[in-house]
């Protein structure tokens, strides 16, 4: 029987802890390094999209973000991510949703997207999300985002991906979004294996 995209990532997080699956950091550093960068105020508001249990939301939190929402494909996710906050999870907007499909409400200012993007293998898939992605941001919104690099996995949780350097990304989002920063990142995982990443800031024109 196939097993849907939610299907899948619902088995990963109801059977793995969420300091155990291989993208899982302490400390987001790359995400917050370029938020740092980018000097944008805590009134800001971001969209971490395949957030999941990722600690993001609670550096943020602590930083004094006011305006956050977290949007993952798996409900047992962000379930993981509330238990953790406990009552600061009220103060974020939880949204179960496959990013592909989903019609945003409202604009941001940031878009963070660590880890979705390379799954997204068939090139519908990656136009849905450039819709999706277009009517979530508006002129000067930030889009912060990370891959797996060229030299990278070719799978991830049993998917295969598709890998990505900087100039195949700024193809993939086109002209209405410039490149204005881009690193790589080696990932060790919680086994102690290296994952190379690519990471994208673009701004909305």
């Amino acid at each position: 029987m196939m097993v849907t995209k939610r299907e899948h990532w619902d088995e990963v997080y109801r059977t793995k802890a969420a300091d155990s699956v291989s993208w899982y950091q302490p400390t987001p550093e790359p995400s917050l390094r370029a938020l740092d960068e980018l000097q944008l105020p805590a009134t800001a508001a971001l969209v971490d999209v395949g957030g999941g249990a990722s600690s993001l939301v609670d550096c943020l939190i602590e930083r004094g973000w006011s305006d956050l929402t977290v949007l993952d494909i798996a409900a047992p996710a962000l379930d993981a991510a509330k238990a953790r906050l406990r009552d600061d999870a009220a103060r974020v907007a939880w949204v179960v949703a496959d990013v592909t499909v989903w019609r945003p409400e409202r604009h941001y200012d940031v878009w963070h997207d660590r880890a979705v993007f390379h799954f997204l293998t068939e090139a519908e898939q990656r136009i849905a999300y450039r819709h999706a992605l277009e009517a979530a941001t508006a002129p000067s919104s930030v889009v912060i985002l990370a891959t797996f690099a060229p030299d990278g996995p070719e799978r991830c949780s049993g998917l295969p991906v598709r890998r990505y350097d900087a100039a195949a990304l700024a193809a993939e989002f086109g002209s209405a979004f410039a490149l204005e920063r881009e690193w790589r990142e080696e990932h060790t995982t919680p086994g102690g294996g290296r994952q190379s990443f690519q990471w994208c800031v673009f701004r909305r024109r």
